[in-house]
């Protein structure tokens, strides 16, 4: 038996049994419906649109006890108006309440034009406080029956860029998977798709797991925050949240006809709640030292590469819409005096160029626990590790620093100051998950978490370099708020095989660009290459965002890649298209990597990359229609590479490690 209750707007109503919960406004099919199902306890999730049917319960972890909604007799439910950063809306909360439980009230906002729903769910002690590593707002009974028949597949997202993790799309034939922070389950030859994945990255690292029914093909789905294994870097569980009262990390919840538009309003929402770092300046476009360089950089060398840019570069076309390029220097940079390093950078800026360096503030590289630390010598590096289980925790071959301990700060102001005094604009800041992990303790007793201590860790980066273009290198993808961009993949060079590993994070990771200003391809080289991993190389770094070189160009230095930066560096319709936005995949079905890639920009071009990653040539026809455009009309295609005219109805030959690169306009 099921009774339905409407609920009018603005009131509260309160019941124990059943109930339909919608929004205050005229219903549309866009609209949830959400209704208690008292026999088997669970929130049914219903939308006319798309035609959405899933059940939902919340669970979370107590005293060593997995607890779930339906461990609840029942409940009491309100809805009232909304208007917060998302815009004007309704909240729906369903409160829980049992003598020997806390009291849980699970909340589901709901605002207009919005294909997903965001919830999440708070607990509070009857006295004194609650703890839990473990809350998750969204189990679902079956997430993968909205999608209908077809090539149905679950997105893979790593929590970080480092130890060159890689995305993957998977078909629905395994047995469990996680996916961090988010992920989208979609039907690849319609489109249309669930994604599901936390937008609050203060506390929680989240997870979503998905695992197949043992009665058929069916896929349960959780989202929880508590993550903490050997992807997220860490050897002891999730701290756990504190409190009279405590809170679950924040869920989003959508169908969407595509699953690429879904995870643009996934990377959207967060941004919402977080919005990117500012910056003012335009896309940023250089060179970096440890492409070729390294640890071979010299104060002679820099020159001599900010030189090069100026007179063969520059004036071909190699800079970008403000006329300027970073020249930066990476690891080994410390060997430079601190007067070697103001003239480079004033050198640089004669040249038209910003001068970067590079830092990585959370690590030990030297493992010296009993050494002083240079910046605050009344502390040894012991005083600062981050332990588990009584040991420092080695990472990358560094030691995790605690982000709380006040040696850090110390350590930030010092060299912030030095950076400062220098005259450096950009700041390359590296191996950021060090100070991510859990760990036993931190310095600050108010920090629960290794994702709190980042937080408390970026803080003061922004505290102290927030006058400066910050790029993450590898880092965590959330919480994105503290730099303007981020690598999407770990360290990347010259081959085809850079090119195809550096895409498979833009093939499922494009969207991220929504929380960062840009992502970064890493620095493209050239030398030791084909011409044709040359232009795949490049085009990826267009299609993904920061556009950064890595040859060595100083005087020593390799001349095939010198001659070959000014022979693909320098194509003016290449690198009109570095517009720092991330293109999309066309499909989503790549064994490893998308080898498709489209954007349109506000002018109403449309640019398509295909990439041809193996040792063969191959032959396609321009799939106008899977491209969003339409077959039945006329075209013009330009390759930019060769600045030619291509038949839009011919066929397109693809040569073995390169790209197509191309440019279409409605006649």
């Amino acid at each position: 038996m099921r009774k339905i209750l409407r609920i009018a707007p603005h009131m509260l109503l309160a019941v124990a049994s059943l109930f339909w919960l919608r929004v205050a406004h005229a219903a549309t099919p866009a609209d949830w419906k959400i209704v208690y199902d008292k026999n088997n306890k669970v929130l049914h999730l219903t939308r006319t649109a798309g035609n959405v049917g899933f059940q939902l319960y919340a669970s979370y972890k107590w005293n060593g006890k997995l607890i779930t909604t339906k461990d609840y007799a029942g409940g009491i439910q309100s809805v009232k108006s909304l208007k917060d950063a998302f815009g004007k809306g309704t909240v729906i909360q369903v409160t829980y309440r049992d003598e020997q439980l806390p009291t849980l009230v699970q909340s589901f906002y709901q605002y207009p034009g919005k294909d997903y729903l965001l919830t999440d769910f708070t607990l509070e002690a009857s006295s004194g406080n609650i703890a839990s590593n473990y809350m998750a707002p969204v189990n679902l009974g079956d997430v993968s029956n909205v999608l209908g028949n077809g090539d149905r597949r679950a997105l893979f997202i790593p929590f970080d860029n480092d130890k060159w993790i890689r995305f993957q799309s998977h078909p629905l034939n395994f047995t469990t998977l996680t996916s961090y922070e988010a992920t989208a389950v979609f039907n690849s030859n319609s489109r249309k798709g669930v994604v599901v994945g936390s937008v609050e990255h203060d506390f929680w690292k989240s997870a979503v797991i998905m695992n197949k029914d043992n009665n058929g093909t069916a896929y349960t789905l959780t989202c929880y925050g508590g993550a903490a294994d050997s992807t997220t870097r860490d050897l002891i569980p999730h701290g756990a949240r504190e409190g009279h009262l405590i809170k679950s990390p924040k869920v989003m919840l959508g169908v969407f006809n595509d699953w690429r538009t879904g995870m643009d309003a996934y990377g959207a929402a967060n941004a919402i709640i977080a919005p990117p770092r500012a910056w003012k300046k335009a896309l940023p476009m250089g060179w970096n030292s440890w492409g070729v360089l390294q640890f071979n950089i010299s104060y002679e060398k820099a020159l001599e590469v900010s030189d090069f840019f100026h007179e063969n570069l520059q004036p071909n076309h190699f800079v970008n819409s403000d006329g300027e390029l970073v020249i930066g220097l990476d690891s080994g940079w410390d060997r430079f005096t601190e007067e070697q390093l103001k003239d480079f950078v004033q050198h640089c800026k004669a040249n038209g160029q910003m001068a970067g360096i590079y830092w990585t503030p959370f690590t030990d590289w030297g493992k010296r626990p009993e050494s002083d630390i240079k910046e605050a010598p009344q502390y040894k590096f012991k005083d600062v590790y981050l332990y588990a289980n009584g040991q420092p925790q080695d990472l990358d071959g560094a030691y995790a620093i605690d982000p709380t301990h006040p040696a850090i700060e110390e350590r930030m102001k010092k060299v912030s100051a030095l950076f400062h005094r220098c005259g450096f604009q950009y700041v390359k800041v590296d191996f950021m998950a060090h100070g991510a992990i859990n760990a036993d303790k931190w310095y600050n007793p108010g920090i629960k978490s290794g994702i709190a201590a980042y937080n408390y860790g970026m803080q003061l980066l922004d505290k102290y370099f927030g006058d400066m273009y910050i790029n993450l290198s590898i880092a965590p993808i959330f919480p994105a708020q503290y730099a303007q961009s981020r690598r999407i993949a770990c360290d990347a060079w010259n081959k085809i095989k850079d090119t195809e590993y550096t895409l498979n994070a833009v093939s499922y990771g494009w969207w991220i660009n929504k929380i960062y200003r840009f992502n970064d391809a890493d620095h493209v080289v050239l030398q030791q290459a084909s011409e044709g991993e040359n232009r795949a190389r490049v085009t990826s770094a267009v299609i993904t965002g920061l556009f950064i070189s890595g040859d060595d160009f100083s005087k020593e230095g390799s001349e095939e890649g010198k001659a070959k930066a000014k022979q693909f560096l320098t194509n003016a319709e290449v690198n009109a298209a570095a517009m720092g936005r991330s293109f999309r995949p066309v499909e989503g079905t790549g064994e490893r990597s998308e080898d498709q890639f489209i954007f349109a920009d506000a002018k109403g071009n449309t640019y398509y990359a295909v990439f041809n990653y193996t040792e063969n040539a191959r032959n396609m026809q321009l799939p106008l229609e899977r491209l969003g455009l339409d077959p039945h009309k006329r075209y013009t295609v330009r390759d930019l590479w060769s600045h030619t005219d291509v038949d839009a109805a011919g066929t397109i030959s693809i040569p073995a490690k390169d790209v197509r690169f191309l440019k279409i306009n409605s006649k």
